[in-house]
């Protein structure tokens, strides 16, 4: 069987799924919509004797899977692995270990159990008249197809033998090889003796005389033709008694693979066990109309008054973790493009409550796990192109960057591997606070909502801005990363011990940078790390955390001037072509000191220049406030808002015979710079896309080339009002597109809400308590945030209608499959013992509502 690669601590999870190889059923599996179930698990690897792993694995899995399995190998010092054990877990059997932790005893693992797949299987007992003119009875067995083999050693060339057989007989035939397919067509029927024509009588269909043919079996082996020495790899059996055609002389299933009855005894050695929480959810998604009433409650949330009456909001109240609420609402919001505007009220509210800035954002409420989410969802490919380049060096160079002393190797040397850690701090450092262009859209919206809440909250300290967004990016996304970057995809396994320990040093210290701590020396409880962190107390590493944070908290702006001081993000001298503002007089090339804020962007003739503020066109008002660092009353020549600026692009070099130059176009003209070096520009012109990528009027289409002579270079288009011939670049991509199917969320957070019922019933009486008594609270209520009992209570009642009338379709469902469902069938093959449960299940209820 194929399973995915061994991972460094030795543990792996897996499926057993009929139907697909292991790889496929691990990876982005997506069931139909319609009448579905939906399975995902959540499991967490504890402790092998000795070793605490502390992970956890979210895993999408088929609806048909049989077995949830986790292989534990060893890895020896040439880094091969062997395989030591496995816990094999039923379908039928997690919800027995659903949520608890739970010691499990490992088993061995050989070829003969590790089975997977079905077979199609058609028999037919026919009577048969001689020569001679007696009858005796034969079997056609007929082996139609299979699906879902397993590959083995990369390769699956299946073929199967069928085998009659009894006390006293076994006769075997055998199918040809279908090579190079793990669904193999075979389509081949087999004839097999039953009875023979002395033992023929009309009292009965079989003389038990000679042998008794209900101990007679049909038994279909699958095995995969193999070149190596040590022969073909058994692929699993079935086995079906002859006394299935006493009812009927044809018959026709599907049946699962089974493990080989070798009749072996288990070897009597203990190799261990090994503790798991697993968390397994199984959910059936309907159509979306059926999601109306509960979707239109939780995508108007942001818009609730107090948002703590919302239906999101009440989620988080009533489930037993935070986490859990937060994974779908933030996936489902951020599908609708709600996520921001949730955040932003909650996070506002949790502000508003919050006495000291210096525990701002610290604890695991809604808004800090809805964030986390957030950033895990829209931020991984943001991670990947920034840091993983780094990482991956660091991974295979091995440079030794170990300060402790106590823990320092022979031969090593302590100054130079301070050396060696302080070239990868400055190197990670350097591209997180060079990547503020690249911070996805929605994420900078939610920074620069959490920048103005707390400033507004808390007016007297001006850095608790900047300490706000950095709780997040740096100590939630940027550090995490560092230290667990194969949790984050940024390498394919575990790290090293070596490795891990650089990477540990590095996070550290990029989170307390991050961290802009006034007394940063402190904040470490090594010596050694307070030693090695004097190396960054310079001004210049608090400078570029201010100006990464001012830009990635800067751009989400709805209203350009909601913050007093604006925020200088770029500045420098570049040369621009005259506007042609005047109807006569020279266009003309200059050179000009540039300005960016997050309200415009300006030029000077220099950087004392005294000049007043040009508006670029009429009817556009100039900003009246005065930028950083410029002295009273000096003033730009040219002023163009934030939010005028409808593209910004390059200009081919053609228009005016010189490189590296870039526009920005505005609403009647555009303005063309030309900037000092190809790197400048790119900088420029991300920086200025940044900064304007959420104006309402940004174009789709531009003039790569100038207007010149009255046309356009590129189109020569004669009107220099004419539509753009190029579609717009869009310099960053606004968002990453994220698979997320909002039904299926809607239905996760109405399961969430239906098994916690008790508790929003027991918010309703905590509701009429308050608005009652309005007194102290009683102590089992006292849980609950509620601001307006009126509004939560008129919330709660919407959500338990919604929840209810979900809670009758999917009993309706489960009465109409149960009808409909033929045990044997290609969905439903016999061996599965989950389904056997259920079909149990289902006829008790049928006869209990009888």
């Amino acid at each position: 069987m194929e399973r995915p690669d061994a991972q460094p601590p030795s543990c792996e999870c897996s499926s057993e799924v009929p139907g697909a190889d292991l790889e496929h059923s691990l990876g982005g599996w997506s069931p139909q919509r319609g009448a579905t179930r939906r399975n995902t698990t959540l499991s967490r690897l504890s402790q092998l004797e000795g070793p605490f792993y502390g992970e956890d694995f979210y895993c999408e899995i088929p609806r048909s899977f049989r077995h949830l399995s986790f292989y534990i190998f060893d890895r020896d010092v040439f880094r091969r692995d062997s395989i030591i054990g496995k816990v094999a877990i039923r379908k039928e059997d997690l919800q027995k270990y659903h949520n608890r932790d739970t010691w499990f005893q490992l088993q061995h693992v050989d070829a003969d159990s590790e089975v997977q797949g079905k077979v199609h299987l058609e028999l037919r007992l026919s009577e048969v008249i001689t020569d001679t003119g007696a009858v005796c009875h034969k079997l056609a067995a007929r082996i139609l197809e299979c699906q879902g083999l397993p590959i083995v050693n990369g390769q699956c060339d299946p073929y199967a033998t069928v085998t009659l057989a009894g006390p006293f007989r076994s006769e075997a035939k055998k199918t040809k090889v279908k090579k190079k397919t793990n669904n193999p067509q075979f389509d081949e029927v087999f004839y097999f003796e039953v009875t023979r024509p002395c033992s023929y009588s009309k009292k009965s269909h079989f003389d038990f005389e000679e042998e008794d043919v209900d101990k007679l079996e049909i038994r279909v082996d699958l095995w995969n033709a193999s070149n190596l020495k040590f022969g073909d790899e058994f692929l699993g059996e079935l086995r079906i008694p002859l006394k299935v055609l006493r009812q009927s002389s044809c018959y026709e299933a599907w049946y699962f693979l089974q493990p080989r009855d070798n009749g072996k005894n288990p070897k009597p050695d203990d190799l261990g066990s090994l503790r798991l929480n697993v968390v397994y959810t199984e959910d059936h998604v309907f159509s979306s109309n059926y999601y109306s009433p509960l979707r239109d409650l939780l995508l108007k949330s942001a818009d609730v008054e107090p948002v703590s009456a919302s239906a999101a909001h009440i989620l988080g109240e009533v489930c037993r973790e935070k986490q859990e609420a937060a994974v779908p609402l933030v996936r489902l919001l951020l599908h609708y493009g709600r996520v921001v505007p949730f955040i932003s009220a909650i996070a506002s509210a949790e502000v508003k409550r919050t006495q000291d800035p210096n525990t701002i954002f610290r604890g695991n409420s809604l808004a800090s796990k809805c964030i986390d989410e957030t950033m895990k969802l829209a931020g991984m490919h943001y991670l990947q192109v920034t840091l993983k380049p780094t990482i991956e060096e660091i991974c295979q160079s091995h440079r030794p960057c170990e300060i402790d002393p106590v823990k320092l190797k022979d031969g090593e040397n302590l100054e130079n591997n301070m050396e060696n850690l302080r070239q990868y701090v400055d190197r990670i450092f350097t591209v997180i606070t060079k990547s503020g262009v690249s911070c996805p859209t929605v994420m900078c919206d939610i920074f620069f909502s959490l920048r103005e809440a707390a400033a507004k909250r808390f007016q007297d300290d001006p850095d608790v801005r900047y300490t706000a967004v950095s709780s997040f990016i740096f100590l939630r996304f940027f550090a995490p990363a560092i230290l667990s970057p194969n949790l984050f995809q940024l390498t394919p396994h575990h790290t090293d011990p070596q490795t891990s320990r650089t990477l540990t040093l590095i996070s550290k210290t990029i989170q307390t940078l991050g961290s802009l701590s006034k007394s940063k020396s402190a904040s470490f409880k090594e010596s050694y790390m307070a030693t090695f962190y004097e190396f960054f107390n310079e001004q210049k590493y608090a400078d570029a955390v201010k100006n990464f944070l001012d830009l990635i908290s800067s751009s989400g702006r709805r209203d350009p001037r909601s913050i007093e001081q604006p925020i200088l993000l770029k500045e420098g001298f570049m040369i621009k072509r005259a506007q042609g503002r005047k109807r006569f007089g020279m266009k003309n090339f200059k050179k000009r000191w540039f300005r960016l804020t997050n309200h415009e962007f300006t030029y000077q003739k220099s950087k004392d220049t005294r000049a007043g503020c040009v508006t670029l066109y009429s009817g556009t008002q100039a900003s009246s406030h005065e930028l950083p660092g410029l002295p009273h009353g000096d003033q730009p020549l040219c002023c163009i808002p934030i939010e005028n600026i409808l593209a910004v692009e390059r200009l081919e070099e053609e228009s005016f015979r010189m490189k590296n130059m870039f526009q920005v176009i505005q609403p009647e003209r555009a303005l063309y710079i030309q900037a000092n070096n190809c790197v400048e520009a790119r900088d420029w012109i991300d920086v200025l896309t940044k900064v304007s990528q959420r104006n309402q009027q940004r174009l789709s289409v531009y003039h790569p080339s100038a207007y010149l002579n009255g046309h356009w270079l590129c189109c020569r288009a004669s009107s220099d009002t004419a539509a753009g011939c190029s579609p717009c670049t869009g310099g960053l991509p606004a968002n990453i597109q994220l698979d997320i199917d909002g039904d299926r969320e809607t239905e996760r957070i109405y399961s969430l809400f239906s098994s916690y019922m008790g508790k929003l019933e027991k918010m309703q009486e905590a509701c009429g308590s308050k608005s009652v008594y309005d007194g102290p609270e009683q102590e089992e209520y006292s849980t609950f945030l509620i601001d307006d009992p009126q509004e939560t209570y008129k919330t709660l009642k919407q959500v338990i209608t919604s929840v209810v009338a979900l809670e009758q379709e999917h009993a309706q469902h489960r009465r109409d499959k149960f009808k409909k469902t033929r045990y044997g069938s290609q969905e439903h093959p016999i061996g599965d013992k989950s389904f056997q449960n259920y079909i149990r299940q289902q006829s008790e209820v049928s006869t209990h509502s009888m």
